[in-house]
């Protein structure tokens, strides 16, 4: 299984959110560019989102996120990018400053005809973001919340020449008490796509039951930061054998 740590951004610094919520925020570092860096050197893979771009719904530390890009992908990684990105020029913007993929969630609920447009002008790069509150899919930075039912959204897109889906619980997001596990296997068995799971990750245990469990990778973010878990301890967990 991956280990994806994440890197996510707001005026300027590396922070966690607490379920989500703008107002319960902590700075984890001030340097996004020099974590990048420093991480190229641990995984192959990076999670960065620009939190007031997907509050504000549209890009608003592009240049920030580029940075990070160049960064992490100097040591020869690949970067996944989101928040705010809502029009294939965001996409192609952030494809041409070196991400390899890039996550688009309120675009999936509401434009899911331009997802499958991009998708299909740029196969396996477009990874939706699947963000659900009671099972229903949030919108906007997590500050609205959809009628659409996670699983809906997944066979709707399920067309589409998608990179992959990043499932989170935003009850658990940032809390460490764990990544919702059913409801993350259930939704990859229905998808053609890799689901990658995210929200709640707090020890090496829970990386080892989502590997044992046929997760395709995780993504870490509080837990790496504020010393619960370190990432030798994860990668070291996510090669547990997945249970026939």
């Amino acid at each position: 299984m991956i280990v994806i740590p994440a890197i996510d951004l707001l005026d300027g610094k590396a922070v966690r959110l607490h379920q989500g919520k703008y107002d319960e925020v902590t700075v984890f570092h001030d340097d996004p560019p020099r974590l990048a860096a420093e991480l190229a050197a641990r995984v192959r893979r990076l999670h960065v989102v620009d939190l007031e771009g997907a509050r504000r719904g549209a890009l608003a530390q592009e240049g920030l996120v580029r940075e990070v890009v160049a960064a992490f992908s100097a040591g020869g990684g690949e970067v996944q990018v989101g928040g705010g990105v809502r029009t294939r020029e965001h996409v192609e913007g952030y494809l041409a400053a070196g991400a390899r993929w890039v996550v688009l969630g309120t675009a999936a609920v509401r434009t899911p005809e331009l997802v499958r447009e991009i998708a299909r002008a740029h196969p396996d790069t477009v990874i939706i973001a699947v963000d659900a509150k009671d099972g229903l899919v949030a919108t906007d930075g997590w500050l609205e919340v959809s009628t659409k039912r996670a699983d809906a959204l997944v066979r709707e897109l399920a067309d589409a020449p998608l990179g992959g889906v990043l499932y989170t619980d935003i009850a658990r997001d940032g809390t460490g008490v764990g990544p919702n596990v059913e409801a993350t296997i259930e939704l990859s068995r229905g998808a053609p796509f890799p689901v990658i799971a995210s929200g709640g990750v707090g020890n090496a245990d829970h990386i080892r039951e989502l590997a044992a469990r046929g997760a395709y990778a995780a993504i870490v973010g509080r837990a790496l930061y504020d010393g619960r878990l370190s990432l030798d301890d994860a990668l070291l967990a996510a090669q547990t054998t997945a249970r026939p």
